[in-house]
């Protein structure tokens, strides 16, 4: 019986405010508060609670058939609770169907995994507790920063206990095969690997409202036929995407929610399909074959690689400054200041300074909060000046502050 994994990306980044060179020294609050509730707002309107009461009535609806998996960002989740609670609540309400399962990922939905392992661990240890706190779940399945996988990923989420790992279905590795079964990754002997379905799954993400597009408009029974093709050639359908795909990037005018409504119905009618949440499909299949990944994978932009993040020297040069932070911010012990150096690492801010304007520049400008890659390079830069000499006053206060402290000894 071929299963349907549903997965959704929940993910808000903190955005920098528009940080001027006169700023360094005098402002040392980075973050666009203004604008990061203006964003979050809207997409919970259009998107969050919307599709969130979609699931949930679908889930009723299907009698508990009706099954999905989500990743939700440490910071979506800190600015729910900040500024959206409402839709927290609505997570919550899903959570408690046993219907959904939420996946691990780095808490600050960073490249820490390219740059420090350490930090990398750090970040996924705060997002089970986060998880854990919130609903109730200690996951079992990991999905790395937009799909950024390789052999070597794969080895050490395996050793931290996962059974399974997401990542993209690149047709130059897959060699001819289907990405409908689950896959062992090159190199590790138990987890299993949930390839991504990137042509069944962007017909929904990217091509929904294509008008130009020969399939629209899409139909629930047009695409549940789809899926049940894959029956002989597969066990596994993996149907990855932004959870924002309904009602923001596809808006409701689209039909979108009305496609939703109907899916589940259609695809389930061939009784040989169900849908799993991915420990359940798991537990549920065999893997088949080795998917062999030596290099950096992703599912961002036309070449699935990490060029979305560090094609350019500006992405390279600010990844490189924030992350040979590190030793000097762990070792302060001080909360504000991991913090702050955590929501730094954000791949967003490395993502806005792209340059790519050919295929994907467009999509890469739709994200971005600044007029161009390079405004929001300068205003990182100026943040990251500040900062750097805000660790520095850090440990010059406190090598004053036991001098002090010597000096007082010795005198009494």
């Amino acid at each position: 019986m071929p299963s349907v994994c549903f997965y959704f990306q929940v993910h808000q980044p903190f955005r920098i405010k528009r940080y001027s060179f006169f700023d360094i020294g005098k402002d040392h609050f980075y973050e666009d508060d203004e604008k990061n509730q203006i964003i979050l707002d809207k997409v919970s309107e259009k998107c969050y609670l919307k599709t969130n009461r979609k699931m949930l009535d679908l889930i009723n609806r299907h009698k508990g058939k009706f099954k999905i998996s989500y990743s939700i960002s440490g910071t979506a989740i800190e600015q729910f609770e900040k500024y959206r609670p409402d839709v927290l609540e609505s997570f919550k309400d899903l959570a408690k169907t046993g219907c959904v399962e939420f996946l691990s990922e780095t808490y600050y939905h960073s490249l820490s995994f390219i740059f420090s392992k350490d930090e990398f661990r750090r970040q996924i240890e705060m997002h089970r507790a986060k998880i854990k706190e919130h609903f109730g779940q200690t996951p079992k399945i990991f999905r790395n920063t937009e799909l950024i996988y390789n052999n070597e990923l794969a080895s050490v989420i395996e050793k931290m206990g996962y059974k399974g790992i997401l990542c993209e279905g690149v047709d130059r590795l897959l060699k001819g095969r289907t990405p409908n079964y689950l896959y062992q990754p090159a190199g590790s002997l138990k987890i299993k690997t949930f390839l991504k379905n990137y042509s069944l799954s962007d017909d929904i993400a990217f091509r929904f409202s294509d008008r130009n597009w020969k399939e629209w408009p899409l139909q629930a029974d047009t695409f549940a036929s789809w899926v049940h093709q894959i029956a002989g050639n597969g066990e596994v359908l993996n149907l990855f995407m932004d959870y924002e795909t309904f009602g923001e990037h596809q808006w409701e005018e689209t039909g979108i929610f009305d496609f939703l409504d109907y899916l589940p119905k259609e695809i389930m009618s061939h009784s040989d399909f169900d849908f799993k949440t991915l420990s359940e499909a798991a537990d549920s299949y065999k893997v088949r074959d080795i998917y062999d990944a030596p290099e950096f994978i992703s599912w961002a932009d036309a070449e699935r690689d990490l060029s979305a993040w560090l094609s350019n020297p500006m992405e390279k040069e600010a990844a490189k400054r924030i992350y040979a932070l590190e030793d000097r911010v762990i070792k302060s012990e001080n909360k504000d200041l991991i913090e702050v150096w955590g929501k730094l690492q954000t791949s967003d801010h490395f993502y806005y300074m792209c340059t790519k304007f050919w295929s994907d520049g467009d999509v890469h400008k739709y994200f971005s909060p600044y007029d161009s890659p390079y405004d929001a390079y300068i205003y990182y830069m100026n943040v990251l000046a500040d900062f750097e000499s805000t660790i520095e006053l850090f440990y010059k206060d406190k090598k004053e502050a036991k001098k002090l402290e010597k000096k007082k000894e010795s005198v009494e």
